[in-house]
């Protein structure tokens, strides 16, 4: 007997199939995941100090100098002084990072009206309400889970 194929399947199975994606997307450059978030993020806010990526992306400072280093010996990332915190560094994308991100941007919406294309014009809004209930529920399941016990009641 095959078990029935459920939701989170499904659920499973795409996150799986991003994950190929941006792995054959990015084969053969020093880009991962985890490097990919901080352009993403920069080319979202601006040029940032590193505490305030680390906290933007909910990884600590080390990881995120850890990401910026490899970033910037790619020819990514640009740190230079903060112009008041003589303590903090700032870092922006390159010029070429910025040009690879505005095409990242282009092609993920792109994607994005390709994959809702598969849905019926009638479905999409239920669809997009229910993704965003569950992304919302399982943060909130992620968030107790850290919290441990007391988090659990």
């Amino acid at each position: 007997m095959t078990p029935e194929i459920t939701v989170l399947d499904r659920l499973l199975e795409v996150s799986e199939l991003f994950q190929k994606d941006m792995a054959r997307a990015f084969a053969g450059t020093p880009l991962t995941p985890s490097r990919v978030r901080v352009l993403w993020d920069l080319a979202a806010n601006g040029p940032s100090t590193q505490h305030a990526l680390a906290a933007r992306l909910e990884v600590s400072p080390r990881n995120v100098t850890g990401l910026v280093d490899a970033l910037e010996a790619g020819g990514y990332v640009l740190r230079s002084p903060h112009p008041h915190d003589r303590r903090a560094i700032v870092v922006s994308l390159e010029p070429s990072a910025a040009t690879l991100m505005a095409n990242m941007q282009q092609e993920h919406a792109d994607l994005t009206a390709d994959l809702l294309g598969a849905v019926a014009p009638g479905d999409r809004a239920a669809l997009e309400r229910g993704i965003t209930a569950i992304a919302e529920r399982l943060r909130d399941l992620v968030a107790k889970a850290a919290a441990g016990p007391a988090g659990a009641s």
